[in-house]
């Protein structure tokens, strides 16, 4: 399988599990995810995440935390925004990269799994 592939399957996975109680939250959540890593960086859009108290952006951590993210491999989603704040440069720059490509699957499994509200 290709990367793009164990991506897409994690992220539907992952998406699939989603409460449906949680989904509205956890579209927001997905949705904004690929915007604030491309204005603010991926310490940010992580600790914006993090400032969220709902349970949805607790599990899109933990999903990106699982999401074998070069550099943030074999983290859980209480660790993964510390080790994203304690990244070197260059792996920082790779791991961002990698996030976007990992959020864009996120984005693409929640619009074709959730239906619209």
């Amino acid at each position: 399988m290709t990367r793009d592939q164990i991506r897409a399957q994690h992220a539907y996975a992952c998406v699939g599990r989603v409460a449906e109680a949680d989904r509205a939250d956890y579209r927001v959540s997905v949705n904004y995810l690929g915007t604030n890593i491309m204005r603010s960086g991926l310490a940010a859009a992580v600790a914006f995440l993090q400032r969220r108290k709902d349970a949805a952006a607790k599990q899109l951590i933990r999903d990106l935390a699982s999401a074998s993210i070069p550099g943030l491999v074999d983290t859980s989603g209480e660790t993964f925004p510390e080790r994203v704040r304690d990244l070197d440069l260059e792996v920082y720059m790779l791991a961002t990269r990698e996030t976007l490509k990992v959020a864009q699957w996120f984005k693409r499994a929640v619009q074709a799994t959730f239906q619209e509200q």
